[in-house]
């Protein structure tokens, strides 16, 4: 029965039969192998974090910044780091965000760490590069609702912001480049050295027994169907309530946010399916989901195994998840 479980989900999310056999077949050490064959992105095996990545240190210098500076605000009250906060694992710790003027917006705020994995950016998928999503929150209209041209306006006053422009470009400021700088700074903020990235690595001296048992827990009932990847996550879509109407018991009628990648590409069968989130740094970055209903994780595993896998975990099961998805918490990057 559960491999049969396992497939339908599989079939379900659009995953091939190489997943199923990949993440059920047994694992030599309970270390997951080096696979030969390299699956499409949708359906990369999990591996570590590199410690670094290639990037271009005036960048993100200049993108640390911009990420902190109210001035990328109407009212120059909210940087990116208000809803983002690096102290916080890159969230806001809110249920929703809080843009100016005490607006509230209408999703969680997703952490920024690891964003450099995603395959897309925003619960939706609306923005395809860092870059792209940069120019998001500064024109929403309940978030910093502003446009560059303004931003640009006031930084161009600051000796400093002018003298790092002119070291990386020439001529003016232009909103690419605020774009570049931002995306670049959000590269940068990896979380390597997860105790789990360890265990990839051949320690495994580094999850204890419980969260051993939750990583075979999280194989064999199926996540890894859909949490996958370096990033474990946010490397495909997924529609929130495959085994189960999620919207109708939470109480509350869906809403447009609610409507997910449907709202970008108009298709019916996007309609309630989101980027698949990180579960890097999960324990650090409570509530949980696009609406951010689920207040603590053990309340979020128990919403995803009967969401999306049609099982009602037991609490022992559900800890032993808990204590598996708590090792995916990374080294936090510098402020």
């Amino acid at each position: 029965m559960l491999e049969i479980r396992i497939v339908l989900l599989l079939a379900l999310t659009g995953l091939t039969a190489w997943t199923a056999w990949f993440y059920l077949a047994p694992q030599a050490g309970d270390v997951h192998p080096v696979a030969a064959y390299t699956p499409p992105a949708t359906e990369q095996p999990i591996t570590p974090i590199p410690y670094t990545l290639d990037l271009d240190p005036r960048l993100v210098d200049l993108g640390r910044r911009l990420f902190h500076d109210q001035r990328l605000s109407r009212d120059d009250t909210l940087s990116c780091a208000s809803c983002h906060d690096l102290k916080l694992a890159g969230i806001d710790g809110l249920p929703v965000a809080v843009g100016v003027a005490n607006q509230r917006g209408t999703v969680n705020s997703p952490t920024v760490l690891n964003s450099a994995f995603n395959f897309s950016q925003f619960w939706d998928g609306r923005a395809a590069s860092l870059e792209e999503q940069a120019e998001g929150p500064v024109h929403n209209p309940i978030e910093m609702d502003t446009d560059w041209q303004q931003v640009i306006g006031k930084i161009a006053r600051d000796p400093e912001y002018v003298r790092q422009f002119k070291a990386i470009w020439s001529g003016p400021i232009k909103p690419a480049h605020l774009q570049s700088a931002l995306a670049e700074f959000q590269r940068s903020l990896i979380t390597p050295d997860a105790p789990f990235d360890r265990y990839l690595k051949g320690d495994v001296q580094a999850l204890d027994s419980e969260a051993r048992r939750g990583w075979d827990l999280f194989r064999n009932l199926g996540c890894i169907a859909c949490h996958q990847g370096v990033n474990i996550g946010g490397n495909m879509y997924a529609n929130l309530g495959i085994m189960g109407d999620y919207f109708a018991d939470r109480g509350k009628p869906p809403t447009h946010s609610d409507m997910g990648r449907f709202n970008v590409t108009g298709r019916e069968q996007d309609r309630y399916s989101f980027k698949v989130p990180t579960l890097r740094n999960i324990a650090r970055t409570a509530p949980y989901f696009h609406d951010g209903s689920m207040k603590d994780l053990e309340q979020a595993v128990e919403a995803m195994t009967r969401y999306q896998l049609g099982i009602e975990i037991t609490v022992p099961d559900r800890d032993a998840l808990v204590a598996f998805l708590t090792s995916l918490n990374g080294r936090l990057p510098a402020q």
